[in-house]
């Protein structure tokens, strides 16, 4: 039961915290999101690559410290490409994606409403599906987990840490070339 709780509580925590940083980088709004898909604004982009950093640095620091490597989820590519494809176009159109949904509705958005009730009948359906997908989209594939360190055969923390120093890169060019405070706007820190 305690085990329960400390998930729960931790589960909390960080949900809080990113959804914090969702509010507070605005990029929950469905105009920040239709404005990364229509390449107009960055902001999104900008957020998510810093958390795919921060992600990499943290669990480079994990796996330092002796913790059990995480348990990867098999690449299928179809399947991937298929919900990525479904996904993308269902963002597109509600201006919301499952991670901004509940910012959405705790900022009073009512078009969240329906997001959400949308949200309810693609999990339905994709249950109702199941099976089918289960061999049309999901079968064929290695039980291996293959990672990229794996493939390129160097460790963990090297591979991170190049795909970090790489993020950085992207995040500084795409900084140079349009300023975060452009794309939130004149009143971005809240003051007039």
């Amino acid at each position: 039961m305690n085990n329960i709780i400390e998930i729960l509580f931790v589960g909390l925590l960080i949900g809080g915290i990113f959804g914090f940083a969702l509010e507070k980088a605005r990029v929950f709004e469905p105009g920040m999101i239709i404005g990364q898909l229509q390449l107009r604004n960055f902001i999104m982009l900008k957020v998510f690559l810093t958390a795919v950093a921060t992600g990499l640095v943290i669990f480079s620091v994990f796996q330092f410290l002796g913790f059990e490597r995480l348990n990867w989820k098999i690449a299928v590519y179809k399947a991937d490409i298929v919900g990525g494809l479904v996904l993308g176009i269902g963002v597109a159109l509600a201006g919301a994606c499952p991670g901004t949904l509940f910012a959405q509705l705790g900022a009073g958005y009512k078009d969240a409403l329906g997001t959400l009730v949308g949200a309810f009948l693609g999990a339905i359906t994709f249950f109702k599906l199941q099976a089918y997908l289960q061999v049309n989209l999901l079968t064929g594939y290695p039980n291996e987990k293959l990672t990229l360190d794996m493939l390129v055969g160097l460790p963990h923390w090297v591979v991170a840490s190049i795909i970090f120093f790489l993020i950085l890169m992207i995040l500084f060019l795409l900084e140079s070339y349009r300023k975060w405070t452009d794309d939130l706007g004149k009143n971005y820190d809240g003051l007039k």
